[in-house]
């Protein structure tokens, strides 16, 4: 028993090592409020949008105004990152975020919200997270100790997120069900002030940042050419960018699954998202508990196709517990893919370009998803909900066959590289389209 609880112990320093840094454990703890209030916000966004229009179309429309502005914005958003001081931008943008929330709560507990009144906000929140996304994946690595943590890093973030999805919409539920949408909107609002002051409570270096004129054209077409000349970065983006055009629709259409195919209510919907919070949150501890990034590559396709067939079966789900169980594999097929992505890109872009890189990042994690949301509730208003989700999981599924088809390629690029970086010891060879095993400097 003894020994037991040692290994136990073990993992645990493991999982959460990252948090020896003073300043990453400060945003860790800001992260783990605020987050929750944005998922419940979320919930209540798009219960309130469908209750009051009882529209489909509108409920992607929201989503378009909400991340179109990270496809227009982000890419100058990253020259900005790699220039600008990334402690203050996320100071701007949390303060930003805490206003929205709170205007929105105002028009709701005042009796005079509109769609009219949300498209707009939303488009506010857009702008402002066009800025913060890029900022914020990229201080990272500002906040920790260690360079060789920073994928313990990644995936403690991707866990506040998914943890904040397996509660944030459970009480949202409840919530909404209680009292109505608006104090998911103030408990949010409200929020932000613990990561502000977790913000203002770092002890930071000096940023170093390139000095020199700015030319803005000139180095996002840099950012541009140095992102889609890398072909592991360009195919893990064109990867996300595939799944929050296709595979999104069935998050967009939660409403329409949770009302209209299961026969419930907002606490219906809170679960299912619970779910798929459940199961990311089951891929961001694993990561998390992984000592090198090393042969996390290999993982990405696999984790594609368990999203891919997880949305493809929750098309053809009436039932409500069967329906809670493929939600949960599709969370953990979607998050053990994109923190895997984000982990490797982080882990072998260069410093100078790190802002611009993750804002194309942004891009296909965002940027996209307001087509994904367009095309998901135009399409859902044509064919139904059903095949809706079922052509986008199809589609994911494609993307993971072509993957596959080019793996030997990424694989070979990624290894050279880490074999400069000092993370394994020999290069790669090889034998008849397979590769010879690696010695892991870290192991």
């Amino acid at each position: 028993m003894g020994k037991r609880q040692q290994d136990w112990d073990e993992k645990l320093k493991l999982v959460f090592r990252t948090l020896h840094s003073r300043n990453y454990r400060l945003f860790f703890g800001g992260q783990c409020i605020s987050v929750t209030g944005t998922w419940m916000q979320n919930i209540a966004l798009s219960w309130l949008v469908y209750r009051i229009t009882d529209s489909v179309f509108y409920l992607g429309l929201v989503g378009f105004a909400n991340q179109i502005p990270s496809l227009l914005i982000s890419p100058f958003a990253g020259v900005m990152v790699d220039k600008w001081n990334r402690h203050r931008i996320l100071i701007a943008t949390q303060a930003l975020s805490m206003v929205q929330a709170l205007i929105l709560f105002g028009l709701i507990v005042t009796n005079t919200v509109t769609v009219w009144h949300i498209i707009p906000l939303s488009l506010f929140l857009g702008i402002v997270n066009a800025l913060d996304t890029p900022a914020r994946h990229s201080f990272i690595v500002d906040m920790i100790e260690k360079r060789e943590d920073l994928g313990n890093a990644i995936a403690l973030n991707s866990a506040i997120f998914n943890s904040a999805r397996l509660i944030g919409p459970s009480i949202a539920g409840l919530l909404i069900a209680w009292l109505g949408e608006g104090p998911c909107f103030l408990i949010n609002g409200l929020s932000y002030i613990g990561v502000i002051a977790a913000l203002l409570a770092m002890r930071l270096n000096p940023p170093i940042r390139k000095q020199g004129e700015q030319n803005i054209l000139k180095e996002l077409k840099e950012g541009f050419d140095y992102t889609f000349h890398c072909l592991p970065i360009k195919a893990f983006l064109l990867l996300l960018a595939m799944v929050n055009l296709f595979g999104v629709s069935y998050m967009v259409l939660m409403p329409v699954i949770a009302k209209d195919i299961l026969q419930g209510g907002s606490h219906t919907m809170g679960f299912l998202m619970g779910a798929i919070g459940a199961g990311a949150l089951t891929g961001a501890f694993y990561l998390a508990s992984r000592k090198t990034v090393v042969g996390l590559s290999n993982k990405i396709p696999y984790a594609l196709c368990l999203f891919s067939l997880s949305v493809i079966a929750i098309a053809f789900s009436t039932n409500f517990y069967l329906s809670l169980v493929l939600m949960y594999f599709a969370g953990l097929g979607m998050i053990s893919m994109m923190a895997s992505s984000n982990t490797v890109i982080q882990t072998i872009v260069d410093d100078d370009k790190r802002g611009r890189v993750m804002s194309f990042y942004a891009m296909s994690f965002m940027g996209v998803a307001p087509f994904g949301s367009l095309l998901a509730g135009s399409l859902s208003g044509v064919i139904g909900a059903k095949y809706t989700i079922l052509i986008g999981g199809i589609c994911c599924f494609a993307g993971f066959l072509i993957y596959q088809k080019h793996k030997p390629a990424i694989r070979q690029f990624i290894n050279t590289v880490y074999v400069k970086k000092g993370l394994i010891t020999r290069n790669v060879t090889v034998l008849d389209n397979t590769y010879s095993d690696y010695s892991d400097t870290q192991s």
